[in-house]
């Protein structure tokens, strides 16, 4: 454990990354409160306690010291990276402080309504997660570049699906929400999926030789592949919850929307509509 807490690297690839969302994050903070709204500050400390915070730990500690060493470490780092963070910056609603005529455009986009929603989000996941039982793996974990910007890379993909995710709830109808829902309990199986093979498989995948032993305890090529297995399993499960949780909250907000718009309608309007349903037109 003292190995673990005490180890720590300088990243600059990371240390960038976390002061260029600090300052653009507090530049549009002033920006909002300058404009004479409000800007609750359990969102501001949301963003850095909950997702600046995790991802420097991520990125400076042991997980990203050993990414390149330890298959459960670089495995671990991934999935925190594109789960647990972007939730955590999540809380803090960066897509409130962006302009509203830009953030209507970007959630207007095709790239964002494709990418906001558990449909994609399930094949995605399920897609980086399945690389872990390919040699590809070994390859991302031992190049310095390429592990490098997946520091960066990773938790973007992660944001590019959470956001929307929970921005776009007022333009999806109940029942594409719901069809989502269905998706992401099926998604709480596929993610099992990888894990369990590498957890269960007597061989190792990614055919990287093993490094030389840090400490007494480094595990061995096959059982390091056993815990890079057990720790996708655990993160993936666990991190489903929240996007249950996001959906069911867009299914409510959705719900109430559509109820609105039926009790605005006069007598005549809804029964003209009912009529219209029953002729079979839209």
């Amino acid at each position: 454990m003292d190995f673990f807490l005490s180890t720590w690297r300088a990243d600059p690839i990371a240390l960038g990354a976390i002061f260029a969302a600090s300052v653009a994050y507090l530049l549009g903070v002033r920006r909002v409160r300058r404009r004479g709204e409000p800007w609750p500050l359990r969102r501001t400390i949301g963003f850095f306690a909950l997702g600046l915070l995790p991802y420097a730990v991520i990125e400076l500690g042991f997980l990203g010291t050993f990414s390149a060493d330890l298959r459960w470490a670089f495995s671990t780092r991934i999935a925190l990276l594109i789960f647990a963070v972007p939730a955590g910056i999540a809380a803090g609603r960066p897509l409130d402080l962006v302009p509203a005529r830009v953030r209507e455009r970007v959630l207007a986009s095709r790239v964002t309504r494709v990418f906001g929603n558990a449909m994609v989000a399930t094949i995605v996941i399920a897609a980086v997660f399945c690389l872990f039982l390919t040699p590809l793996a070994g390859i991302l974990r031992v190049d310095p570049v390429v592990d490098a910007s997946l520091g960066v890379v990773v938790p973007l993909v992660g944001l590019a699906m959470v956001l929307p995710m929970m921005a776009l709830g007022a333009m999806h109808t109940g029942t594409f929400i719901a069809i989502e829902f269905l998706l992401a309990f099926v998604e709480l199986l596929i993610d099992s999926v990888p894990g369990l093979l590498l957890r269960l498989n007597d061989s190792v995948l990614d055919l990287i030789p093993d490094a030389a032993q840090a400490a007494a305890w480094w595990p061995s090529p096959l059982h390091d592949q056993h815990l890079a297995g057990d720790m996708i399993w655990f993160i993936a499960e666990f991190a489903d919850v929240p996007i249950l949780v996001i959906l069911m909250i867009r299914w409510m907000r959705s719900d109430r929307v559509e109820a609105k718009g039926f009790d605005d309608l006069s007598d005549e309007e809804y029964d003209e509509m009912t009529r219209a349903h029953l002729r079979g037109e839209r």
